[in-house]
């Protein structure tokens, strides 16, 4: 199964995350379809880049968001 789900990057206590779509088997920083977005917690306010033609493409596709990835979709529109 296929999911759209954070990938952890930065420094230790500075996160940032990408949105990517991956293999629901892979590790969270392992192996990744493809690259939608991005996620930085540590600005005030938080800044979430998506590109909006390829999530609804993935989603359309049957990949599924994880919770905190529904979240993020929601407030960055």
């Amino acid at each position: 199964m296929v999911k759209i789900r954070l990938q952890r990057e930065g420094k230790k206590k500075a996160p940032f995350y990408h949105i990517v779509v991956a293999d629901s088997r892979s590790p969270r920083d392992g192996k990744i379809i493809e690259q939608i977005g991005t996620y930085d917690p540590m600005t005030e306010p938080s800044t979430i880049v998506l590109n909006k033609e390829k999530l609804e493409q993935w989603i359309k596709n049957g990949a599924q968001p994880t919770d905190t990835v529904k979240a993020l979709i929601k407030n960055a529109k």
